[in-house]
């Protein structure tokens, strides 16, 4: 090992130097800190402090470019990956991305004739920050860029599109001292003053986790918190951590982010630790193998570096009183072996490894071969291929053998909800022999990996090699059929039966009917939907038909014609003109206790024309036409509530087994009273609204949760929303969205709720130009119109057809919250109450569904094995 702090790296009057970093490529290393009147970055030649006789060589130019753009202090300068920019951040709130040009030199200005040998120009001023930038960091693919400040947050940018921002991630209290990117592409950690470490998915950019008790007892904090995330993604490195009243660098293990290992033994806070960016390796003597671990050196106020093998307990060595203030930053070289440190006091030292003393890196072969065994894929960095961040990481072979389990689930899953399964192909996928006759061997199942500038890259999957064509195994995933062929049959009617001489069926409605039109249309019953309303027992045709026949209506049925109705509780008589006074006719109910018997146990009178009639097992409800709405008790006929009056004849009655009744007059206006409490629900609510494109009412029943349900003319179908007071549409076949999605709804049976209702909708097919939005949006209607209509069937069905598709497109962040919402009351955000069930459905079988279906994608291995994991824990 050999020390060196080379007098000639500083700044303007020793002014501290904040900020080192190494060029990718080895030639050159950037500092930051401060300059004359405001911020400094100046660009070095590495060769002459590696080297005595080229830092004696006159030739050769120490100092390369030196740039004052930045109105304050540099605090933070950094390469991207490849090498082509560089980021500084400074206290003038901005980010600057330099890129070199081919202008040659220049003189400095205000510098007495000082040269700068490169041109380096600001490209991109990013100014979204509103405090000071403390550290940015480059993904692995160069794509984003993180800058962390003490505004609290941390822009990710899109580095394709300055200054587009892909991100804002807000969730720390505090400034943000240290950013880090993982190495495999899935997270990025932040540190915060707040005493935090907060670690954030990339997929969706939400939190992943947050780390707290290893910062509990810190105390003030240091001016920058840089932590590190090793070459093999295994370790996450923090700073200004404290174990037992001692400043340490917290490591946080990526499997179950567990924190029970540090680096000990500085005196003062770290301020600042760094990851060789090479996996390194050793001969251990008496093993067969070599020994393969990281390197990481630790930077302190207590103004010593330590560097760390992770194969060791101790330190590989420290140096102790390196500078004569507080270490703030650490680069190490490309090739491992070299390591810049920078401190307040404005020096640079250089610390020189020998491969004895270090070990010798992977080759990239051996490095692929490596991620390969641990995350199932290639992570080589080239330029061909310089992205993995969304590629399906394959972290858990151990799932691949639970394939063919996978796609026996998967089918009977999707056989039990009747959707047609198309089958494709995925390739066996062998991690062990990517090799046939020394040739790579791809499928045509392939990774695409798109990148936020827009360009897509391709990653084939190995196969497992064989004489002749790769074996394939075949998966089940749910698509959607072809429209299906409704059932002819009727749905469920009414037990209300109608003993008469048969009755003309006919079409015509009254005429003082503005709602309801001349020539009824067909519209469908949804079975569990209670149609109670007085009709005809028999509908010709095979086409099931809900209708208000209003067949106690003077212009149907004469004064004097008695209806009957029947069932296995009493018999039901009603007769227009029943008895005959000086002064008029009056209408005549009479209940009897059983359908045979003759005499009625009680019978009432109205002043009335009954116009609709309805009842359940313990009342009667019968709107007559001076507007009056009369309650009776099945029991003894007493009325539970006065005679109720209201604005227009009833066009429609409805009455539930829980004794809510609801009335829709002819103008359009909808009431509900709760009989057996006495209390309104609704007052005046009207449909005019609903009655767009001169669209009429065609039905109005109750559905099983006693929601008013409106069917119009035109297909669409309404359910008024007691809690939030207002109409909600759960159908409408000539809505455009309905309309390139109508072939997703017909693949339910026509018997089920929701899919009556819809009958009506057109049969296209989805277009797949279409953005996959516009069918997540259909998918996400119909659950909502499923737990309206309290259909459990529907609900499971377009529950899993949604999580198939998010599965293919995602976001991410939505297969979390439906995961969330069955896992059960830890994860859930939702305030309403907390149950086991929804809509009579366990939660955890639903669960148990779901997660078969993500476990059958490889790509989304880590989502299954997180929230099995968790499933695993409740069983316990």
């Amino acid at each position: 090992m050999i020390l060196l702090k080379p007098a000639w790296v500083k700044h303007e009057d020793n002014k501290p130097i904040f900020s080192v970093d190494i060029h990718p490529k080895g030639g050159r290393f950037a500092t930051g800190g401060q300059g004359g009147q405001g911020g400094r970055i100046v660009i070095w030649n590495i060769a002459p402090i590696l080297s005595y006789s080229d830092e004696n060589d006159p030739n050769i130019p120490k100092q390369l470019c030196q740039m004052d753009n930045h109105l304050a202090c540099v605090n933070v300068v950094r390469w991207s990956c490849q090498g082509h920019l560089l980021a500084s951040g400074g206290d003038d709130k901005l980010v600057m991305i330099w890129k070199l040009t081919g202008e040659g030199s220049s003189t400095l200005f205000g510098s007495g004739g000082k040269v700068n040998v490169e041109t380096w120009k600001c490209t991109h001023t990013l100014n979204s920050h509103n405090g000071d930038i403390l550290d940015l960091a480059w993904a692995p693919h160069d794509g984003w860029l993180a800058s962390a400040s003490v505004d609290n947050t941390v822009i990710i940018w899109n580095t394709h599109k300055f200054p587009e921002k892909v991100a804002v991630l807000k969730g720390h209290s505090g400034m943000v001292k240290g950013v880090t990117w993982d190495p495999v592409g899935k997270y990025i950690a932040s540190q915060s003053d707040d005493k935090s470490l907060r670690v954030w998915r990339t997929a969706d950019w939400q939190q992943q986790e947050v780390v707290t008790d290893a910062f509990v007892d810190c105390s003030a904090t240091t001016h920058v918190l840089r932590l590190s995330w090793s070459p093999d993604g295994q370790y996450l490195v923090s700073a200004h951590a404290m174990n037992g009243g001692g400043p340490t660098a917290q490591i946080i293990e990526r499997d179950g982010w567990k924190q029970d290992k540090d680096f000990v033994g500085h005196r003062k806070a770290v301020t600042c630790v760094r990851f060789n960016s090479n996996i390194l390796k050793k001969v251990t003597p008496g093993s067969p193998k070599p020994q393969q671990y990281c390197c990481c050196a630790v930077g302190s106020r207590d103004k010593s570096v330590s560097v760390w093998l992770t194969s060791l307990k101790r330190p590989l060595v420290v140096i102790k009183d390196l500078f004569d203030d507080s270490v703030l930053d650490i680069s190490w070289s490309s090739n491992g072996q070299h390591l810049l440190a920078c401190s307040w006091d404005g020096s640079v030292a250089c610390i020189i490894f020998t491969t004895d003393a270090i070990g010798n890196p992977l080759s990239e072969c051996e490095k692929d071969s490596l991620y390969e065994r641990m995350y199932g894929k290639s992570m080589q960095r080239n330029l061909l291929n310089s992205s993995f961040v969304g590629s399906h990481i394959i972290e858990y072979p151990e799932m691949l053998s639970e394939q063919d389990a996978i796609n026996d689930i998967s089918m009977k899953q999707m056989n039990e909800i009747n959707v047609e399964i198309p089958k494709i192909t995925i390739p066996t996928i062998n991690l062990e022999s990517p090799k046939q006759n020394g040739l790579l061997v791809a499928s045509n199942k392939q990774i695409e990996t798109r990148l936020p500038s827009g360009k897509r890259r391709i990653t084939p999957m190995f196969l497992k090699p064989v004489p002749t064509t790769p074996v394939k195994e075949t998966v089940e995933v749910p698509t959607i059929q072809a429209a299906s062929t409704f059932s002819s049959s009727s749905p469920t009617k009414s037990k209300i039966v109608v003993v008469q001489e048969k009755v003309k069926q006919t079409n015509i409605i009254p005429s003082h009917s503005s709602l309801i039109p001349s020539v009824r249309p067909q519209t469908f019953q949804p079975p569990g939907v209670q149609i109670n309303q007085l009709t005809c027992s028999e509908v010709p045709g095979d086409q099931p038909i809900v209708q208000f026949i209003n067949v106690l209506d003077p212009l149907k049925m004469p004064l004097g014609q008695t209806i009957t109705k029947k069932n296995d509780f009493m018999k039901l008589q009603v007769t227009n003109g029943g008895l005959t006074t000086p002064k008029g006719k009056l209408a005549r109910i009479e209940v009897f206790k059983h359908p045979d018997d003759k005499q009625p146990i009680w019978e009432t009178y109205l002043g009335s024309v009954i116009k609709c009639i309805q009842y359940n097992r313990r009342l009667i409800v019968a709107c007559c036409e001076d507007l009056s709405i009369n309650t009776y008790e099945i029991k003894c006929g007493a009325r539970p509530l006065p005679p109720l009056l209201i604005e227009d004849v009833a066009s429609a009655l409805c009455l539930s087994d829980s004794g809510i009744c609801m009335v829709l007059t002819k103008t359009g206006l909808l009431h509900m009273w709760n009989i057996d409490l006495g209390k309104s629900i609704l007052n005046r609510i009207s449909l005019r609204s609903l009655l767009s494109n001169k669209a009429s009412v065609s039905g109005c029943s109750l559905t099983t949760t006693d929601l008013p349900l409106v069917t119009l003319s035109d297909g669409r179908a309404f359910i008024y929303n007691l809690d939030l007071q207002t109409w909600v549409l759960i159908s409408n076949p000539q809505d455009t969205l309905s309309k390139v999605s109508g072939s997703i709804a017909r693949s339910v049976g026509g018997n089920l709720p929701l899919a009556s209702l819809q009958r009506q909708m057109s049969a296209h097919n989805l277009n797949d130009n279409l953005p996959s939005g516009v069918k997540l949006s259909f998918l996400e209607s119909q659950i909502s119109a499923s737990v309206l209509l309290q259909s459990a069937s529907e609900f499971r069905h377009w529950l899993l057809i949604t999580v198939t598709h998010l599965l293919e497109k995602g976001p991410e962040c939505r297969i979390r919250s439906i995961l969330d919402e069955l896992m059960g009351p830890t994860h859930s955000s939702s305030k309403k109450p907390r149950t086991d069930n929804i809509l009579g459905i366990s939660k955890k079988k639903l669960l148990n569904e779901v997660l078969a279906l993500i476990k059958s994608k490889l790509h989304w291995q880590r989502l299954y094995k997180e929230y099995n994991e968790q499933l695993n824990l409740l069983n316990l």
